[in-house]
């Protein structure tokens, strides 16, 4: 049987402090299947996990969340660049590097792998050199 939605990506969140203000919000009465899309949409993808692990949601539908939240992030990313690019008349490698990764982990989600950032690294240096 497959891994669950929090077996393969609750370590991604390296820091309590996501889960703490998920975990606030909702004892507040914040209904979380809005904050994560809310999240997902403005591409935060550690606020929008650490809601997806305290909320009851199908694994399919806490993956495409996820994997919507990388893909925000990505385009967020590139937008940045391109206008860093127009507004300092140079290139910002690193950070279409960064959204390259986003790409990649949101295809990892959708497929249900492991998230695997370290991976993204070696295959988009040795591809990008």
């Amino acid at each position: 049987m497959p891994n669950t939605f929090a077996e393969l990506y609750a370590s991604l969140l390296k820091n309590d402090v996501f889960t703490v203000k998920a975990q606030e919000n909702l004892n507040q009465g914040a209904d979380g299947l809005t904050c994560a899309l809310a999240y997902a949409e403005q591409g935060k993808p550690e606020f929008t996990l650490a809601y997806l692990l305290l909320i009851e949601l199908s694994d399919n539908e806490k993956r495409e969340i996820l994997a919507v939240s990388y893909d925000q992030r990505a385009k967020i990313s590139e937008a940045k660049a391109e206008q860093f690019d127009q507004q300092f008349h140079r290139p910002f490698p690193l950070i279409k590097l960064e959204a390259q990764k986003d790409r990649l982990s949101a295809q990892q989600v959708r497929q249900g792998r492991r998230v695997r950032r370290d991976a993204a690294n070696r295959i988009l240096r040795v591809n990008g050199a």
